[in-house]
């Protein structure tokens, strides 16, 4: 098949995934076009049967805001018509799915055609497609998909509760990871061990957006430092870190936090963690928990959104209301004290990972999808 994917390139789960799709459909021997303003994060400079078109917007004095959509609008009729793709896979509903469906009217009216998939990822429903201004167009475009996808049960079900969405079927595909990659034993954990001493590590992946409650990981790390010697490794940038960087000050453990900013190989660094802490008040699936829990390392976090479809409670990690960091510090104050448990949760998160969310299975649901949407094309 030759496949089209659309995503954010930059830093987060949604253009993650996204990408790691691309490079596995390649390497089952599919054509695959990534669409986008720049080169995902993720992506190598070159690959087998990979390509890269870029979206250029242009600056006309005319738009105060660039119309992006309609950029990418266009490089979507271009390079289906020009590489006679067979899907459009769009990884957010808006703008990518509106963009596709715009791309695709243009192509019908020279009796061409595509078929157009669209994974919702979380944000796109939970937070700007329920805004006033967006909310109508995410349903439309949700609704002119030829098939739609969820990334965890949770968001499904949100999506039909928040858009209704008239004759829609939204099939669940959960995010996936590569076994490899995230190998435990593969990795050298890469601060150096004068920095680390004999302290348990707790590590943190995001980007920092108010939704990830980054004040309340540096409250949990505090607790459980103040019981068990720890460090935090904070991993990613955005809005929130200067609160969290403020947080550790004012609690006292700024000398045991470290801020990394972005980092795109993040396995090496999973690979000498003890604990992973989430403590989002929204999570639509937890793409960064699952990465950990297949590199061996608990999950403590809150219990929302798609989080508990992706740790087992009492077997991979521990869940606790949000905000409850005085339980969640208990939790991993409990489990970082007794190696023996430790190691059996660890054992069992990267078991668990590698059981239902590996990259093999996932992506041959990507692929029967398409084939089924394309057929159904046919008729």
């Amino acid at each position: 098949m030759k496949i089209g994917i659309t995503c954010y390139p930059t830093y987060g789960g949604s253009g993650a995934v996204a990408t790691e799709l691309g490079i596995a459909l390649a390497a089952r021997g599919h054509e695959v076009h990534f669409i986008t303003y720049q080169q995902p994060f993720r992506l190598p400079n070159f690959l087998p049967r990979i390509w890269f078109h870029e979206v250029d917007v242009g600056r006309y004095p005319l738009f105060e805001y660039p119309p992006y959509d309609l950029a990418l609008a266009v490089r979507m009729h271009e390079v289906v018509r020009d590489h006679q793709l067979d899907v459009l896979h769009c990884h957010y509903a808006i703008p990518h799915a509106t963009s596709a469906w715009i791309a695709r009217e243009m192509l019908r009216e020279e009796a061409g055609d595509v078929r157009v998939v669209t994974t919702l990822h979380g944000t796109d429903i939970t937070i700007v497609g329920q805004e006033r201004s967006f909310f109508t167009i995410t349903r439309f475009s949700i609704e002119k998909s030829d098939a739609v996808t969820a990334v965890s049960d949770y968001l499904r079900d949100e999506t039909y509760r928040a858009f209704g969405c008239v004759g829609c079927d939204v099939q669940v595909i959960h995010n996936f990871i590569d076994p490899q990659l995230f190998d435990r034993a593969r990795h050298v954990f890469p601060l150096p061990s004068e920095v680390v001493g004999s302290r348990k590590v707790l590590m943190h992946i995001s980007n920092f957006r108010p939704v990830k409650r980054v004040r309340d990981v540096v409250g949990v790390f505090a607790r459980v430092n103040a019981a068990v010697p720890s460090m935090l490794v904070m991993v990613g940038d955005g809005p929130e870190r200067v609160e969290a960087e403020a947080e550790a000050r004012e609690l006292g453990v700024a000398e045991h936090v470290l801020f990394l900013g972005k980092i795109d190989a993040i396995a090496p660094l999973l690979a000498g963690a003890h604990l992973f802490l989430l403590t989002s008040d929204k999570e639509s699936f937890g793409l960064s928990a699952l990465e950990a829990l297949a590199s061996g390392v608990p999950v403590i976090g809150a219990n929302a959104g798609g989080l508990p479809e992706v740790v087992t409670e009492g077997v991979t990690g521990f869940l606790h209301p949000v905000g409850d960091v005085d339980a969640m510090a208990a939790s991993g104050i409990a489990l970082l004290s007794d190696p023996d448990a430790w190691q059996r949760m660890s054992d069992a998160a990267a078991a668990d990972a590698r059981r239902r969310f590996s990259q093999d299975a996932v992506v041959a649901q990507y692929e029967a999808l398409y084939e089924q949407t394309i057929a159904a094309g046919r008729v």
